[in-house]
């Protein structure tokens, strides 16, 4: 039963190569995204840091996701 559930009546080994192959790709840009975003993340936090109380205070106000990569990243740290 199992064994002929993965075979598909011959079509297995194109349907699973096929799986296979989309898990990689997607696993591969996920990955590649989150690489880039933290290191976005750790960009804007180093910028974040030159600025003044004044100023910090002022971008962190104006923007939800400002905030949030603040504290992600203060955490990290």
């Amino acid at each position: 039963m199992i064994l002929k559930f993965i075979s598909m009546n011959g079509y297995g080994l194109f349907v699973w190569l096929s799986f296979g192959i989309t898990l990689l790709t997607c696993s591969l840009f996920y990955l590649k995204t989150k690489k880039t975003l933290k290191k976005y993340e750790k960009e804007f936090f180093n910028e974040l840091k030159t600025l003044s109380e004044d100023e910090k205070r002022e971008v962190l106000k104006k923007s939800k996701i400002a905030g949030t990569i603040y504290a992600t990243v203060n955490k990290a740290n």
